[in-house]
C-alpha cells in the first residue's frame, strides 16, 4: 500500500465518516481530512492541491446526486474521486464512472473491499463492485447528455455547477473572479454544448444523472 496519503473523507454522517477512517488507517501514516457538507468539500479540494483521493457520498447538504462528481471534477480533474454511497444500484455505478469517478464502494461494503478499492485507485486504477454487471447506458438521453459534459472546458463545469446551485452571473463571476461578461459567454457557451435554451432547461438536464435529482432553484 502507498504512504504518507492525503485523503479527504466527504459524508455528512459523522458515524460513516469514522467508519471510513477505520478503514484507512490501514495505510501507512494517511492524513485524513473530513467534510460534512459539499461547501466545506468544495472549499478542501480548492485549497489542497495534493490531495490523493476523495472519498464522496452523493447526498450530504449542498448537493444531490452526481452533480456534487461533476463539480469536484471541474475543481480539480487530477484528483482521484471514489463515489461512496448507499445508492449502489448498476445505473448509479455505471454513470459514476462514465463521469470521470476513480473507482464506487457501497456502503454496505466490507473494510476489506473499501481497503481494495482504495488501493486499487491510489495505484492508477478503476474500482466497481465485483459483483457489479456495469453493462451500456440503458437511457440514450442520459448517454448524450455524458458525452456532452465531456466537451465542456473545466471552468464551463464549474460555471454548470454553479448555475445548477442557483448561483446569479454576478455571484458566479465574484466566485470566479472574473467579470459577469466572461460568465455570461461561459454560460452561453454550456447551454450551446448541453443543447439547451435555459439555465432551468440545463439543470433540469443535469438532474438527470443523479441517483435523487436535484429540484431547479430560482435562477
Amino acid at each position: 500500500m502507498p504512504s504518507g496519503c492525503k485523503f479527504l473523507i466527504a459524508d455528512d454522517h459523522p458515524l460513516f465518516r469514522g467508519a471510513l477512517k477505520q478503514a484507512l488507517a490501514g495505510f501507512d501514516a494517511p492524513e485524513i481530512m473530513e467534510a460534512g457538507n459539499f461547501a466545506d468539500t468544495k472549499s478542501r479540494v480548492l485549497k489542497h492541491d495534493d490531495i490523493d483521493l476523495v472519498l464522496l457520498d452523493l447526498t450530504m447538504p449542498g448537493t444531490s446526486g452526481l452533480s456534487g462528481l461533476v463539480a469536484l471534477r471541474a475543481l480539480n480533474s487530477a484528483v482521484p474521486v471514489v463515489v461512496v454511497s448507499a445508492h449502489d444500484d448498476v445505473e448509479t455505478i455505471r454513470r459514476a464512472l462514465g463521469l470521470g469517478a476513480s473507482g464506487f464502494i457501497s456502503k454496505s461494503a466490507s473494510m476489506e473491499e473499501i481497503r481494495r478499492a482504495v488501493d486499487v485507485v491510489l495505484e492508477g486504477g478503476i474500482f466497481a463492485p465485483p459483483q457489479a454487471e456495469l453493462g451500456t447506458e440503458a437511457d440514450p438521453l442520459v448517454s448524450d447528455l455524458i458525452q456532452r459534459l465531456h466537451t465542456l472546458t473545466p471552468q464551463q463545469a464549474r460555471v454548470l455547477s454553479m448555475i445548477a446551485e442557483g448561483l446569479l452571473n454576478k455571484q458566479i463571476a465574484y466566485e470566479l473572479d472574473v467579470s459577469e461578461a466572461t460568465v455570461k459567454a461561459h454560460v452561453s457557451a454550456v447551454l450551446q454544448k448541453l443543447n439547451v435554451d435555459s439555465r432551468t432547461q440545463a439543470v433540469i438536464l443535469l438532474s438527470r444523472i443523479g441517483s435523487e435529482p436535484m429540484q431547479p432553484t430560482a435562477l
